[in-house]
């Protein structure tokens, strides 16, 4: 695999050759920074865990240079805290027992200046050679720039691949802002109750996250516990945690469907959602 990246950092847990890990992906996660995968794309990482028949690898888009830093992190630089970041991403690709680790280590002015056209190739050609079944990527409706970049470029990578090479289903996950507020028909509810132990460790790993004050690793699994409760007020709980998804695979299929006026059409039904109720008893 030709990559255009030049500090990109390839990593297999296992040992096996590129090649082989690339291609027996069924699962993939592009994400924007490190340990943002193991927020929202844990359904995948669950539905690989242990299997033989089923492998999930992760893309990491950007290097981690502005990451905030504080306690034993806090006189790092950004070429340190790039380095602590890459291998805290490994330890969580250990960890997660997933086929393949690729860490395209771009700034993050790179991927929000469009057309990010060295990006969109880079994720062309990895989406290309592991072919997977599911994609999992940030949603159009994050309030984080970088992660709407970041699921910007993996479209536009996205919609070049021919047809018989598209995934079959694509989600726009949670991270920088809930997607509670999607109508209940239009959620794409991901099981992510599985292998708790392991769900707890591979968030754990990113220490200098975590010990500079964002307990990541409580607030996702929080809300995916939040999420189970929540979701249907007259039913019990099917699920001990849930992690919800926009489905983004007419993005894919439809090239010519404007993200915005996608992301925009499903607000408004949440509106008329809302307006409509307060009407019914008004």
């Amino acid at each position: 695999m030709k990559l255009t990246s030049k500090k990109a950092d390839i990593f297999i847990p296992d040992g096996i050759s590129e090649n082989a890990a690339l291609k027996r992906t069924t699962h993939l996660s592009i994400a924007a920074h490190q340990d943002d995968t193991e927020i929202f794309a844990y359904h995948g990482i669950a539905e690989c865990f242990g299997r033989k028949d089923k492998w999930f690898s992760s893309v990491i888009v950007t290097e981690g240079a502005g990451s905030p830093r504080a306690g034993a992190y806090k006189d790092y630089t950004d070429s340190q805290m790039q380095e602590i970041r890459k291998v805290e991403q490994r330890k969580a690709a250990v960890v997660g027992d997933y086929s393949i680790q690729i860490q395209l280590a771009y700034p993050s002015s790179a991927v929000k200046t469009a057309p990010a056209k060295d990006l969109v190739g880079d994720l062309f050609a990895i989406l290309a050679e592991t072919g997977p079944e599911v994609v999992y990527l940030h949603n159009p409706a994050d309030k984080h720039d970088t992660h709407v970049a970041s699921v910007l470029r993996s479209i536009e990578a996205l919609r070049r691949l021919p047809d018989e090479k598209k995934p079959g289903r694509v989600y726009g996950c949670e991270v920088w802002r809930n997607l509670d507020w999607l109508n209940d028909d239009e959620k794409a509810v991901l099981p992510a109750s599985g292998h708790e132990n392991i769900a707890a460790a591979i968030l754990g790993v990113f220490d200098s996250q975590i010990s500079g004050g964002k307990r990541y690793d409580l607030a996702a699994i929080g809300r995916r516990l939040s999420n189970a409760t929540f979701f249907a007020s007259h039913k019990t709980d099917e699920c001990a945690a849930l992690i919800y998804a926009m489905d983004l695979t007419p993005l894919m299929r439809n090239p010519n469907l404007s993200i915005a006026a996608f992301t925009l059409a499903a607000i408004e039904r949440f509106k008329n959602d809302v307006q409509s109720r307060i009407n019914k008893f008004s």
